[in-house]
This record gives structure tokens, C-alpha cells and sequence, in this order.
């Protein structure tokens, strides 16, 4: 409980009317005015009535809206504030009894809403409360589920180059229906649609083609490398959003997702199995790196035999000297399946060696990046000379990039 500027404002005037006023009369004044601070601030002690309006389930970028109301019979006026941790941007941040806001999730993972602090003012407007109402709330932030609910939109659309291209398979005794059409002395009488030889007059049979479901799997490489940063985020957030965009797709095209997500040891793997992308996605959406290096041999273990699949590699190629343990893991792995190496580029570098220095330490800086980028050069060479197929691209291109090589290695049936 507190007294208001208008309390205050109020005791102000009684202590400048000791100057004209009887002393007696000035205290009797001033503690009528406490007690009605008092007992306006009890008047609306009680934690208003609140209604918070958000989605649980988020997107790392994406703006939605808040809506925050309170209600408390008898107070004059509430002022609300709502608390946010650094993974989430909330403006505006307070109001009044109503609190419109646009809430922008900046780190994907799990995050804790603290309650709405409520002001509550006192019908006379000389006390007011202050309490904390509707307890801690969970959010649920996962990559840009926006971009890739995009991307794969346009892959099932056809808007995408090689996704137009996408076999459909023979037809045979297959088990995905195709079509009905009239029945021949040839024809398995157990394919008979009853339903439509009544309707037609005639034999009507249902014709249907092989599966060509292909198998999926990513590999997520959630060690020290990959906590690097990259602008606003780290190289996993750019990793997972390709994640989600490439599974998301993989659904839409009916084929089978599966994930291994390790550093120097196995911290998720999920089979690959139909419609999987979405469970791959709320499985990883709030892995985190781990400061230790990454054991890729003891992961590729994990998925060397079983049926060929493509195998997307999620990763950072750093240099060759760390890329080492991947090129020679992911040379036994290319023998039976397609493997292809996906890593974000870093905008930093770039930048560094394509501007003109200004001071002299700009030139050692440029030397340094050039040095990098010469290294993961080499990097990337030995991995396409060991049969594996490398995507590299800017963080803002990088779901789309491997979205597109994913259709393409499945529009040239390496799946």
C-alpha cells in the first residue's frame, strides 16, 4: 500500500495551512487524511480479477498480439505493467486497465512470463495497492515457423523449381491409391471397387502405385562450434530454422523424417516414420549448444545402415582442422547413403575482406577473415571430394537453400 500524488499533493496544502491555521486543527486535518489514505488503499487491496490473451506456442520473430485486462470493483483507477525476460520484447510494456501490446519472441526455446503487477487507486484516490496477478505463464518459442510454412507451401504449390519435377512412381500393387478405372481379365479380383461397379454397370477396379516415400534425416550438430554467434542468434538457431522448413516440406511431400541431435554424445534421435517432420520440430525446438566437441563418428554410427536416406548434415565448417572429424566420418557415410552438408556462411567475414580498410587495423582483421575463409575452402573441397554434396549460404537464404536441395536430391532420385 502507498499513498497517491494527489495524498500527497493534499498533505502539501495541510502543512501550508499551519500557517494561517490553528495548530490543533492542522494535525486533526492531517490525520483524517492518513486514515482516509489507509483505509482507501484497503478498499482495494484485494488482487483484481485479470484476463491475459496470448498464444502459447510462438514463432522466433514473428510479432503477435497481447491483450491484458483487469477489473476491480471500487478502484478509481488500475495501471497495469507486464514483466518480460530478455528472450521477449513486449511494447508497449504497461497501460492502463487494458493493455494492448505486440509481443516479439526473440530466442527460441522455453520462456517464463511473470505475473501482470497491478497498480489498483482507491475510489477516493488517495491510496492505492499494488499486488502481482496471474502467475507465471510458459511460452513455447519455436524457429521461423513463419518462413517455413512458407517455403513448404511453395514446394507443395509447385513454386518451387525442382519440386514440379517430383516422381510420382510406377503403377503396380503399390499401397498408395491412384485412381479407378475399368477392370481387365488381367487384374486382381481383390482390387475390385465394389461400390463403383454397382454405380457404373460394370467391373471397376482400383488402381494404385508403388510407395515412393523417401527416407529423411537430419543431423544436428549442437556442439561448441555451433554456439557461435550470428548477428542476433547463433549458428544452431540458423541451423534449426533450416530444420524446420526442410521437415515441414518433407510432410507435404509425404515423405519419412527422422533426427539425431548430438555434440560428444547422442542427445536425441528419433526413427524416421510418416509425417514426422512436425514431431522432429517440437523435438529440437529448444535444443541448446553445448561448449564441448562434437563426436561425429560415434552419431553417424546411429544411421550408417538401415535404408538409404538422405542424411542432411547441419553444421559449421569452421576450418579443416576441425572440419576433420566430419569429412572422415561423413566419407563412410556417403557409401550407402546421400549426404549432404549444409553450413550458414558468416556475414562478419564476408564483410571484412569486401571493405576497403579505414585504419590499419582493418587490414590485420581482413588478413585474419581471409585466412578463415581459405580454411573452410579447403574444408568444403575435401567433403565434395569424399562424395558428399555441400550447401553453404547466408543466414537469411539458408531454410530456402536447403529446402532447394532437398527437392533437388529427391527430384534426381538419390533418395
Amino acid at each position: 500500500m502507498s499513498p497517491t500524488l494527489r495524498a500527497a499533493t493534499t498533505l502539501g496544502a495541510i502543512a501550508l495551512s499551519a500557517l494561517v491555521l490553528p495548530l490543533g486543527l492542522v494535525a486533526i486535518a492531517a490525520v483524517v487524511l492518513l486514515a482516509a489514505t489507509a483505509f482507501d488503499a484497503w478498499v482495494v487491496r484485494k488482487p483484481p480479477e485479470l484476463a491475459r490473451t496470448l498464444p502459447q506456442v510462438l514463432s522466433r520473430g514473428a510479432r503477435v498480439p497481447v491483450r491484458i485486462e483487469a477489473r476491480a470493483p471500487g478502484a478509481r483507477a488500475l495501471r497495469l505493467r507486464q514483466a518480460t525476460p530478455a528472450a521477449l520484447a513486449l511494447d508497449p510494456s504497461e497501460g492502463g486497465a487494458t493493455l494492448e501490446s505486440a509481443l516479439v519472441p526473440r530466442t527460441r526455446g522455453r520462456h517464463a512470463l511473470p505475473p501482470v503487477g497491478v497498480r489498483a487507486e482507491g475510489p477516493l484516490g488517495l491510496g492505492a495497492a499494488y499486488s502481482q496477478v496471474g502467475g507465471t505463464e510458459q511460452l513455447l518459442v519455436y524457429p521461423d515457423l513463419v518462413g517455413a510454412r512458407r517455403l513448404a507451401r511453395a514446394a507443395r504449390e509447385g513454386r518451387l523449381l525442382d519440386s514440379r519435377t517430383r516422381a510420382r512412381g510406377p503403377l503396380g500393387l503399390g499401397t498408395d491409391f491412384e485412381s479407378v478405372r475399368e477392370w481387365a481379365p488381367d487384374d486382381d479380383v481383390r482390387h475390385i471397387n465394389w461400390a463403383a461397379t454397382q454405380r457404373i454397370g460394370r467391373p471397376m477396379t482400383n488402381q494404385y502405385r508403388l510407395d515412393q516415400a523417401r527416407e529423411l534425416v537430419f543431423m544436428i550438430d549442437a556442439g561448441r562450434l555451433m554456439a557461435a554467434p550470428l548477428g542476433d542468434r547463433t549458428r544452431l538457431d540458423a541451423a534449426l530454422d533450416a530444420v524446420t522448413a526442410v521437415a515441414l516440406t518433407a510432410d507435404e511431400l509425404s515423405d519419412h523424417c527422422g533426427a539425431v541431435a548430438f555434440d560428444s554424445e547422442v542427445r536425441l534421435q528419433m526413427r524416421p516414420r510418416r509425417a514426422g517432420g512436425r514431431d522432429v520440430v517440437r523435438a529440437l525446438f529448444d535444443l541448446q549448444p553445448r561448449l564441448v566437441e562434437s563426436d561425429y563418428e560415434q552419431a553417424f554410427r546411429r544411421v550408417a545402415g538401415g535404408r538409404r536416406a538422405l542424411i542432411l548434415i547441419l553444421c559449421d565448417l569452421f576450418d579443416d582442422a576441425a572440419a576433420r572429424a566430419l569429412i572422415e566420418a561423413a566419407a563412410v557415410l556417403a557409401r550407402r547413403h546421400a549426404v549432404l552438408a549444409a553450413t550458414v556462411t558468416d556475414p562478419d567475414l564476408e564483410r571484412l575482406v569486401h571493405t576497403a580498410p579505414a585504419v590499419e587495423a582493418d587490414v590485420y582483421a581482413a588478413a585474419v577473415a581471409l585466412d578463415l575463409l581459405d580454411a573452410r575452402g579447403r574444408a568444403t573441397a575435401r567433403l565434395r571430394r569424399s562424395g558428399v554434396r555441400v550447401v553453404e549460404s547466408a543466414p537469411e537464404s539458408f531454410p530456402a537453400a536447403c529446402v532447394q536441395a532437398y527437392l533437388t536430391a529427391k527430384a534426381r532420385l538419390r533418395l
